[in-house]
């Protein structure tokens, strides 16, 4: 869906629950109603291109700081800045929070970063040691702001775009992936790892997986993230 709204609209942000389609026209409204029935439309104040960094502020997410480039990191934290653009959020997210959260509570390995999009997950573990991180995206977009914000943070990692539930995945130690419940459920399957953050869905939910035992689940919000490990 994202790779859609900004293919088709002036830009995008990311909410805690949705997004926000700025939209410069009458017509580019309409299209943006007729095509998510539920959206509802308001009109925005001039300079709304600047105007979105105030609504973007950094995070502490055990020893990390996760925030924007124009934000001061906090004191004895491990910053990791993302420069989101229009389109991708800082970190601030729920479902990016719990990921990273119990990312922390694992030895560092291999990683494969399932839906990098800004590459907050993908960044941070090549901070906290983690080796080989390879990061992918099926957005182009996604995967040029994740290499530029890994080059902004003075980290090396892969990152291309791949589609996870049709191509051949790099075998990992551990993967992340911060998407759907439904795309949780179709690629937990077919990775190549031991490991599993997931996150991305509701606390009402629980993606449903054979194969895999759940070891650990965080709420936040009515977000949730779970880590697996293979059977």
């Amino acid at each position: 869906m994202l790779a859609e709204l900004l293919e088709r609209f002036d830009g995008v942000e990311e909410l805690e629950r949705g997004w926000a389609v700025y939209v410069g026209d009458d017509a580019a409204e309409q299209a943006l109603t007729a095509r998510f029935p539920g959206a509802t439309a308001s009109a925005v104040a001039p300079g709304w291109e600047d105007a979105w960094r105030a609504f973007h502020h950094g995070v502490v997410v055990g020893r990390c700081w996760v925030g924007p480039p124009w934000e001061d990191p906090a004191s004895g934290s491990m910053p990791v800045v993302i420069d989101p653009g229009r389109a991708f959020g800082t970190g601030a997210h729920p479902t990016t929070r719990l990921a990273l959260e119990l990312l922390q509570e694992l030895e560092p390995s291999s990683l494969l970063d399932v839906g990098c999009g800004s590459g907050v997950l993908s960044i941070a573990a090549t901070k906290l040691g983690f080796g080989a991180v390879v990061a992918i995206d099926v957005d182009e977009t996604a995967v040029e702001v994740t290499l530029a914000n890994a080059a902004a943070n003075g980290v090396m990692l892969s990152a291309h775009v791949a589609d996870a539930l049709a191509d051949e995945l790099p075998e990992t130690a551990l993967a992340v992936a911060n998407v759907s419940l439904d795309v949780v459920e179709r690629l937990l399957p077919r990775l190549p790892a031991r490991l599993a953050v997931a996150s991305g869905y509701l606390d009402r939910d629980e993606p449903l997986v054979e194969g895999w035992s759940r070891r650990a689940r965080r709420t936040l919000d009515g977000w949730a993230a779970e880590l697996f490990e293979r059977c």
